[in-house]
C-alpha cells in the first residue's frame, strides 16, 4: 500500500473540517468544532493502486501561524481551502495561504478547493453579502485565483451535501502518485 500526506489549510470556518470529515467518515459533521489539529486516514483505490491518504486537517485562525508549518513535512498535495459564501477567504488564499505554503514548501502541488457550493445561491447568504456590498465567489473568480496561485486544479464542493467531496482528494491522490513518477524519472539528473 502507498501512503500519501494531504494537508488542508485555509482560514477559519472555511469548511476544511467538515470537507476532511465527510470524506473520511462518510458523514457531515453538523457542530462545529475549531481545529488546532487532525489527522484522518482513508484508504482509496487509485489507478489499481490502494493508496493511504492521511488527512491533517488544520486550525485556520492567526493564533496557530506558529504550529502550523509543522504539519507541511513530507506533505504530498497541499489543499488550500475558501468558503465560496466569503470572498474575503478567498482573498486570504493570496494574501496569506500562497505565500506561507510557497515559504515552507515550495515543491508541493496545490489544489485550490471553493467548500459551501450549496451557499452560492441560498438566498440567506447572498444577502448577507449584500448588506457588506459582496457577492458569493463565483467560478471564474476561483479559476482565476487557481491560476494566479500555480494550483494544479480548482474544485468547487459541498461537505453538505457530499458533492464533489470525493472528487477532491481523489484528484489530491492522483497528483501525488504523479509526484512519484516525476521523482522517479527524473531523480537521475540529481
Amino acid at each position: 500500500m502507498v501512503h500519501k500526506k494531504i494537508v488542508v489549510i485555509g482560514d477559519g470556518a472555511c469548511g476544511k473540517t467538515c470537507l476532511s470529515v465527510t470524506f473520511c467518515k462518510n458523514e457531515f459533521p453538523e457542530d462545529h468544532i475549531p481545529t488546532i489539529y487532525d489527522t484522518y486516514c482513508k484508504t482509496v483505490l487509485v489507478e489499481d493502486r490502494n493508496v493511504e491518504l492521511a488527512v491533517w486537517d488544520t486550525a485556520g485562525e492567526e493564533d496557530y501561524d506558529r504550529l502550523r508549518p509543522l504539519s507541511y513535512a513530507n506533505a504530498s498535495v497541499i489543499i488550500v481551502c475558501f468558503a465560496i459564501d466569503n470572498p474575503i477567504s478567498l482573498s486570504n488564499v493570496e494574501a496569506k495561504w500562497a505565500p506561507e505554503v510557497k515559504h515552507y514548501c515550495r515543491k508541493v502541488p496545490l489544489i485550490l478547493v471553493g467548500n459551501k457550493l450549496d451557499l452560492r445561491n441560498n438566498t440567506g447568504s447572498v444577502e448577507a453579502l449584500q448588506t457588506r456590498d459582496l457577492h458569493p465567489v463565483n467560478y471564474e473568480e476561483g479559476m482565476k485565483m487557481a491560476k494566479k496561485i500555480k494550483a494544479r486544479n480548482y474544485i468547487e464542493c459541498s461537505a453538505k451535501h457530499m458533492m464533489r467531496v470525493q472528487d477532491v482528494f481523489l484528484t489530491a491522490a492522483h497528483i501525488a502518485l504523479e509526484q512519484d513518477t516525476v521523482q522517479k524519472c527524473c531523480s537521475c539528473f540529481k
